[in-house]
């Protein structure tokens, strides 16, 4: 069995996929990854795990054709000389080239892994309509001959569906990505002033900016305690530019972190992770956090929604409302005594629902049935 998975960005797939990856290898099927180029330690990281690396140039924000048209090519190529079987493919280009690229081929089963709507499906500006209305287009033409479609929340789902992207009869719902339960250990609260955590690419849908100004406010009541932001910058429209990030620094309501290929000792050194965004497939940073044990502040939307449980294990508020947001952070910060209790609970349910390799077998069970 020959099998190609193709991302777009190479840091998410050792994190996100190598579980999966290491599982294939194992079975004795032959996997290649294709990624835009990574660093050397991330692709040494993917032959560790027993598969071939392959890079291929791709935009990952933006509508540029030529740009796009040269992605196409280079998949297109890239599958010709592997001879896959099957091919997975996850995040928006590499779904729409890659199931163009698939259908040209034709003797390889194709199939996306939906991990959220992202930019191009939100309301809002007339680019960002035009841009939702080519994304749709495209989607629809590229998994046309798709054998299975896997979505991360029944949501997008049926945002699909309802919007004939795909036929109903070809798509499936897994619990996110998973997380390794095993490496993402269980870790006690520390102790000390509290510590508010967000992990993520610097985007205004990630929620960052009510992030921002409800850490400000709260700050004027409790100046001691922590808002920590970490992630990379992005190149999407949405992208937060440095001077906003500079300006929350200076104001000391954020303490930025910068980047990293390893999130685990910054998830354990916090008391309360947050995720205010807008739209999420299944957000991977909230379980690791649920894994390590710690109480989580999220939104309703979609993915989000899905890692709080009847407030055991944490609270929900609404997208875009700093003042639910600001009104929940201070309950934690007041409530102390309840944030054991809501650990133990994301580490339940990390264990009951989110296992990697309990994700990873109803993969398997989609693609190889």
């Amino acid at each position: 069995m020959n099998i190609l998975i193709i991302g777009a960005y190479p840091n998410s797939i050792v994190g996100f996929r190598g579980q999966l990856i290491r599982n294939w290898v194992e079975k004795g099927y032959k996997v290649t990854v294709m990624s835009a180029d990574g660093e050397p330690e991330v692709i040494e990281k993917v032959r560790l795990l027993g598969a071939n690396f392959r890079p291929y140039k791709v935009q990952r924000n933006g509508l540029n054709p030529l740009s796009d048209l040269q992605t196409l090519f280079e998949l297109y190529r890239a599958i010709k000389a592997c001879k896959p079987d099957k091919i997975l493919a996850y995040t928006i280009k590499p779904i729409i080239w890659g199931g163009i690229a698939a259908r040209l081929y034709k003797q390889a089963d194709f199939y996306a892994m939906v991990t959220g709507l992202g930019y191009a499906f939100e309301k809002g500006s007339f680019k960002r309509s035009i841009v939702n209305v080519i994304a749709k287009g495209l989607y629809r033409y590229s998994l046309k001959s798709v054998k299975g479609v896997i979505f991360q929340n029944t949501d997008n789902l049926q945002s699909f569906v309802d919007q004939k992207l795909v036929e109903k009869r070809k798509t499936h719902r897994i619990f996110g990505s998973g997380v390794d339960l095993a490496e993402y250990s269980k870790t006690p609260l520390p102790v000390g002033t509290p510590v508010f955590l967000l992990v993520a690419r610097l985007l205004g849908d990630k929620g960052i900016r009510e992030y921002a100004e409800a850490a400000f406010n709260v700050k004027k009541q409790y100046p001691d305690v922590r808002f920590q932001l970490l992630g990379p910058e992005d190149s999407s429209p949405d992208g937060i530019c440095t001077e906003e990030l500079a300006q929350w620094t200076k104001t000391g309501s954020i303490e930025y972190l910068g980047v990293t290929n390893h999130v685990l000792p910054f998830v354990q050194q916090c008391h309360i992770y947050t995720l205010p965004s807008y739209h999420e497939g299944l957000p991977r940073s909230v379980l690791e956090a649920m894994s390590v044990g710690r109480p989580i502040l999220t939104t309703t939307a979609s993915g989000c929604r899905d890692t709080v449980l009847n407030e055991r294990n944490g609270k929900l508020v609404s997208p875009k409302d700093t003042q639910q947001l600001e009104d929940q952070i201070l309950w934690f910060i007041e409530n102390r005594d309840a944030w054991e209790d809501m650990a133990d609970e994301s580490r339940a349910i990390a264990e009951d629902i989110f296992d990697v390799h309990k994700v990873n077998r109803h993969i398997n069970s989609i693609i190889f049935q």
